[in-house]
């Protein structure tokens, strides 16, 4: 088994920015990213109501082999997260309660899998924030290796050393740490423009025209206009 971990130093967002990240849905984010950054629709916490905002540290692995999982967890700095690029593989999993204890242990901040984990009960008591496609018995061997700190691809996004994950009940979306200023003050403000639409709605206002949606056309009953 040979397991590389890359050279990969990266800014480290400051606490106060990350505390005003933690404010930011990932929906949001996604939005001020012109609908981007999104991870697939399987991507799912283990229990509803865990949430994440972290920098991203990242592992490459074979179908169904966690060793490199095992070596990141000796290198993880207290509030980092765990990106896993699995291969997208949903029938063996490649994290559960054991390592789950383990990131607990060293201070992750949560974990990303595109892939599938296992003792989700443990997982859901234990209460790491740990994000999946599927939970399955299943479990991995050991053997063929990977990579620590490459840039990866985990369900369907990029991930590089640094970015930053969030997750909530919707799924996860990943912010580019080199756009990850700019992204927060819009994001922000657009947390702060849709809470004065409600505003709005409530004094009256429909919300179709805040959105600027037209009026329907009045078309004859019938075949024409249909």
């Amino acid at each position: 088994m040979t397991i590389r971990l890359f050279d990969a130093p990266f800014r480290r967002i400051p606490p106060a920015a990350l505390a005003r990240w933690a404010k930011i849905p990932p929906a949001v984010a996604s939005d001020v990213m012109d609908r981007a950054g999104a991870m697939r629709g399987a991507m799912a916490p283990v229990r509803p109501g865990m949430t994440l905002c972290a920098q991203a540290r990242t592992v490459k692995t074979m179908v169904a082999d966690n060793g490199p999982i095992h070596a990141a967890m000796d290198v993880l700095e207290v509030g980092d997260a765990l990106a896993i690029d699995a291969g997208g593989y949903d029938d063996q999993a490649v994290f559960g309660g054991l390592l789950a204890q383990r990131a607990i242990h060293v201070g992750c901040a949560g974990v990303v899998v595109d892939g599938a984990v296992r003792d989700a009960a443990e997982l859901r008591e234990f209460g790491l924030p740990v994000f999946s496609h599927a939970i399955v018995p299943s479990g991995p061997h050991k053997g063929f290796g990977g990579e620590i700190d490459g840039e990866i691809a985990c369900s369907g996004c990029v991930i590089r050393p640094g970015d930053l994950l969030l997750g909530d009940d919707d799924g996860v979306v990943v912010v580019p740490l080199a756009r990850a200023d700019a992204l927060l003050a819009k994001a922000e403000a657009k947390l702060a423009s849709e809470a004065d639409i409600v505003k709005r709605m409530k004094a009256g206002e429909r919300l179709s025209d805040l959105s600027g949606v037209p009026a329907p056309i009045i078309a004859p009953s019938g075949g024409e206009g249909r």
